[in-house]
């Protein structure tokens, strides 16, 4: 981790002086030498339209303090120093910005003062051209929301989750963004349980295929069965999906029902319909981890047949060849007066009893499903 900071400590410095190529801004501008390295984009929205483009969280929240609206300042895994300006200037909880900078929270909902902490778990599909027990099937993030009265910070951790999309998406409605920050927090819930319905359904795609490997029947030459290894590491994938929906029930629940002052009663609606998909999310999450639980105990079951059936066939052989074992036994012993012995048809006698009783065993074991 200290190499990728220092990387990232003389990368970062460059991006000041270029133009924002990548739409981090939204509007092609340049850097001020001012903006953190770790602010994606920082910019004042007054009566639902954009009146700023990308400033400083200081200048944003002078702006704001002086004319009205809001601030949303946009961020990418800061680091102490980098952030430690921001939540100074912004009155931010030491506890929830110790939080917001080392990540791998809980989701969860918090209130400090004036201001709403609220973390995310952003959950992300990584697409395999076929599930192995070593395949990643869930990516995980954090999105971390300060929610004040004038604005909202948010902070990403991971690859995955980014806001650009949404904050464009907001800034064509001006109707939703005039509602303040609770209509942007708003969005980043709705996003967040909108990927993990998604994660959902290519979840049991993989799952579906699982349990017809399990449950079909085998190919000549292969085991019945699915490959156990499989099935556990689908298990763990959703565990780890599972750690991201189950908590945040409880903080889509209060923001839903609960009234809050930071967040506008119109708002406040919207939030029902993103506990309603949530709630959804969660008895399926909650199924998966069942369904997966009851393939994995018939994968080891029929692991077991098959062994049973391994040594049914061995045993049955076992019995088949011990009558010529036996015969062979007798006739070796060195006897001057043994049956038949000199008898002229006595060797071809002795074969064709031997072939019989082998294809009478045979056969009956074969008849009993043995073989």
């Amino acid at each position: 981790m200290s190499m990728i900071r220092d990387l990232r400590a003389v990368v970062r410095p460059a991006l000041r002086r270029v133009p924002d190529k990548s739409g981090g801004g939204g509007y092609g501008t340049t850097r001020d030498a001012s903006v953190s390295s770790a602010v994606v984009d920082s910019a004042v929205y007054r009566d639902g339209k954009r009146v700023s483009e990308l400033i400083s969280p200081a200048e944003a929240l002078r702006r704001v303090r002086s004319s009205g609206g809001f601030a949303w300042i946009g961020l990418h895994e800061p680091t102490e120093a980098e952030f430690a300006g921001i939540a100074r200037e912004f009155g931010l909880h030491p506890l929830a910005v110790e939080d917001a900078v080392h990540a791998h929270q809980r989701p969860k909902l918090e209130r400090y003062d004036d201001t709403l902490f609220t973390v995310f778990k952003t959950i992300h599909y990584v697409e395999h051209a076929e599930l192995t027990a070593t395949s990643e099937v869930v990516e995980t993030g954090e999105v971390m929301c300060f929610t004040g009265p004038d604005f909202i910070i948010t902070v990403r951790h991971g690859g995955q989750g980014s806001l650009r999309a949404l904050r464009h998406r907001l800034e064509e409605d001006d109707q939703l963004l005039a509602k303040g920050p609770s209509a942007v927090l708003h969005a980043i819930a709705d996003q967040v349980v909108d990927g993990y319905i998604a994660v959902a359904d290519a979840v049991q795609d993989d799952i579906d295929e699982v349990e017809i490997d399990v449950f079909s029947e085998p190919s000549k030459g292969s085991r019945r069965g699915g490959d156990a290894g499989r099935i556990y590491q689908l298990k763990r994938e959703v565990l780890e999906f599972k750690r991201a929906v189950t908590p945040l029930m409880r903080p889509m629940q209060l923001l839903s029902e609960r009234p809050m002052r930071l967040v506008d009663p119109d708002i406040q609606k919207y939030f029902r319909d993103v506990a309603d998909h949530l709630a959804r999310v969660h008895e399926q999450v909650v199924s998966f981890d069942d369904l997966l639980n009851s393939i994995l105990q018939a994968n080891l079951a029929q692991a077991s047949v098959a062994q049973n059936e391994d040594m049914r066939k061995i045993t049955s052989w076992a019995a088949i060849f011990a009558v010529p074992t036996m015969i062979a036994g007798v006739y070796g012993m060195n006897f001057k007066y043994m049956p038949e012995l000199q008898w002229k048809y006595g060797y071809p006698t002795v074969m064709v009893v031997t072939v019989v009783i082998c294809y009478a065993i045979h056969r009956g074991f074969k008849r009993n499903g043995w073989l």
